[in-house]
């Protein structure tokens, strides 16, 4: 089954759907051709890059498992030639989507000490490695491969894992807007540094991770503004989002499918004031979340911050 991110269905384990982007296969060819010499056999290159497809997945199902355990939603992963991306929704506190983005890297560690031992212990593999030379290579490759997925992740930029968690961190102090902007500003910085090392190492790879962390920091940096701009709106009191606890704002802020017009769903019910059309949903503007009108019980709402 093709997924709309035109990626292949894997399987489903743990209520999250596993799927791999079909340039996956191009890259593993190249890949594991182009070091025929590494090992005596190609089959050892495949072993190798499966391990590495195992080792990003085992860190991806960390993040979504993680946010599951804090109260959101996690579904789906997506496999794709440079890494994996756990599509994760934790809730609205740095808290929580801090222990959903730091999980990743925890997931690495648990592996490095796992796999360590077994690799640096070569006396007593000795019958093995004699019988079998590719063994000791493999395993020092897979421990290489973890670190060097941990080291990457833990990078502090955008929007990769240590840049999530230094946005989680500058949260707790400037709230959620500054602290996406905060995180955004070194992420572009990052993408400077990318390409000089794609120059510098002539690596089409790296230019093309650069322009991945490029986008995902544009996309962060008008998010940031949206938050910006709805940190400073007048709230509705005594309404309260279901799912993120925030109170909404006052303003024609919603948009009718059917006839086009904006209107302000509190107001006239979750009914448009133009066509006449009812919604059973209304979604809220802080967590794009929909639940029903009905559900938005009177309540202290939450404070919002910018």
């Amino acid at each position: 089954m093709i997924s709309r991110r035109r990626g292949i269905h894997l399987f489903r384990f743990a209520g999250v759907d596993v799927f791999l982007h079909w340039y996956w296969f191009l890259f593993a060819a190249y890949e594991i051709t182009n070091r025929a010499n590494t090992y005596s056999s190609l089959a050892w290159n495949a072993a190798e890059y499966l391990g590495l497809f195992f080792i990003v997945l085992l860190h991806e199902y960390g993040h979504a498992l993680a946010c599951r355990q804090v109260g959101g939603s996690a579904n789906e992963i997506m496999l794709w030639p440079l890494g994996g991306m756990a599509y994760v929704i934790p809730p609205l506190r740095p808290g929580p989507t801090l222990w959903s983005n730091a999980a990743g890297p925890l997931v690495n560690v648990a592996l490095l000490i796992v796999l360590a031992p077994v690799a640096l212990i070569p006396d007593r593999l000795s019958i093995l490695v004699g019988r079998a030379p590719n063994v000791q290579s493999f395993l020092m490759a897979l421990i290489g491969i973890n670190l060097l997925v941990l080291a990457f992740n833990l990078l502090p930029i955008y929007p990769l894992d240590g840049g999530q968690i230094l946005r989680c961190l500058l949260w707790f102090a400037v709230g959620r807007a500054r602290s996406l902007m905060a995180a955004v500003q070194i992420g572009f910085a990052g993408v400077l540094g990318l390409l000089l090392l794609a120059a510098h190492y002539r690596s089409i790879w790296i230019a093309v991770l650069a322009l991945f962390v490029f986008a995902s920091c544009w996309g962060g940096w008008r998010e940031a503004q949206i938050l910006k701009h709805l940190g400073e709106l007048p709230r509705r009191e005594g309404l309260a989002c279901p799912s993120c606890k925030a109170a909404p704002p006052v303003g024609n802020y919603w948009k009718c499918g059917r006839c086009g017009k904006s209107f302000d769903t509190f107001r006239s019910r979750a009914t448009c004031p133009n066509c006449g059309v009812e919604f059973p949903l209304t979604m809220c503007l802080d967590c794009r979340k929909q639940n029903p009108w009905s559900e938005w019980a009177i309540r202290a709402p939450a404070p919002i911050d910018a």
